[in-house]
């Protein structure tokens, strides 16, 4: 938990008026100002995301609506409080994140929800939706997880975040993050440079991830000494992972023998989490993706977790789950 829940009176003041309108009283100005945002930004966000109408007036947030939007923005705002209180800060995806059904309902409960909350130097990061909370649970519990669906659903990042949380805790000593580098259709050995400039545009989502959470410089350190190891998928061959927690992104484009490989070096406290998006194949042959081909061959398992995530799961700007969407009706219907 941040030190601000330390410092901040939580308790809001809620007053229903005649012309359908609430009034969100704030004790404490620090919150009001953190969830109102600079120059009114939270709220204006938060307008457009919903078609309705915010005052901001005194030491009161006014919502002006219809009752069914009125108990949505509540909820939204209460939310966003709790998200400051965590955070010291509110994103955009907060905002997006505030009307989602799933938030209003966990945020009922803010013990329950601390109990999946991913804490890291930077920020904590909260599961956003009930497949997200399922899935931080089985990075924390399973020994390998397998996870599809399609992009912004949060596999890469809440699996990395899991994993760095669990290095600086010294349960693991070392991350190992991968991916197939055949994206884009381009071989490596027709790219410039050396080993490491050619594979590194393949990695940068994995990196993105890392310094998402923890310092540029930390990072850096980490990844000089070992403790972090980014590396495309053809160097894992022949290894023992030990003492790990190994991540294979963009796994719909490894075969079914590279993701065989991946999966046997496990070793003695290690995890491994498969993570891809079965609509985003870039294998010449789409029919040699390993990952679909994995999960029905391992779901029994009880040591493996397989989480299938959808449209309805994306935590990124709202359109991006309207054309996931999109795209996933026009294939069923060919």
């Amino acid at each position: 938990m941040s030190n601000i829940q330390n410092k901040v009176n939580t308790d809001l003041k809620f007053v229903y008026s005649d012309n359908n309108s609430i009034s969100i009283i704030f004790p404490d100005n620090d919150l009001l100002m953190g969830v109102v945002g600079e120059f009114n930004k939270n709220l204006k966000d938060l307008e457009n995301l919903t078609d309705t109408n915010l005052y901001f007036r005194g030491n009161s947030i006014i919502i002006k609506s219809d009752n069914k939007k009125n108990e949505i923005i509540k909820n939204a705002i209460q939310f966003l409080c709790d998200q400051f209180i965590i955070n010291g800060s509110i994103d955009k995806k907060d905002i997006i994140s505030s009307v989602n059904k799933f938030m209003i309902d966990e945020n009922s409960n803010l013990n329950k929800k601390i109990e999946y909350i991913i804490k890291t130097p930077k920020k904590s990061v909260i599961p956003r939706s009930e497949k997200q909370k399922e899935y931080v649970s089985a990075l924390k519990n399973s020994d390998i997880i397998i996870s599809a669906g399609p992009a912004g659903t949060g596999k890469t990042f809440l699996s990395v975040a899991v994993a760095l949380t669990m290095l600086l805790e010294k349960k693991i000593e070392r991350i190992i993050l991968s991916r197939p580098a055949v994206e884009a259709g381009e071989r490596l050995g027709f790219l410039p440079g050396d080993m490491r400039e050619k594979v590194d545009p393949y990695l940068r989502p994995l990196y993105d991830s890392l310094y998402d959470l923890l310092d540029f410089e930390k990072i850096q350190k980490k990844i000089e000494v070992g403790d972090i190891e980014i590396a495309p998928l053809a160097f894992m061959r022949g290894r023992t992972l030990k003492n790990s927690f190994a991540i294979l992104d963009e796994a719909q484009n490894a075969t079914d023998t590279q993701i065989k490989m991946f999966l046997t070096r496990i070793g003695e406290n290690s995890k491994i989490v498969i993570n891809g998006d079965p609509s985003q194949i870039d294998l010449p042959n789409k029919s040699l993706s390993g990952l679909n081909r994995s999960k029905k061959l391992l779901q029994h398992l009880k040591e493996i977790s397989v989480v299938d995530f959808d449209h309805s799961d994306v935590v990124r700007h709202p359109l991006v789950s309207k054309i996931v969407k999109a795209y996933s009706d026009h294939n069923n219907n060919d």
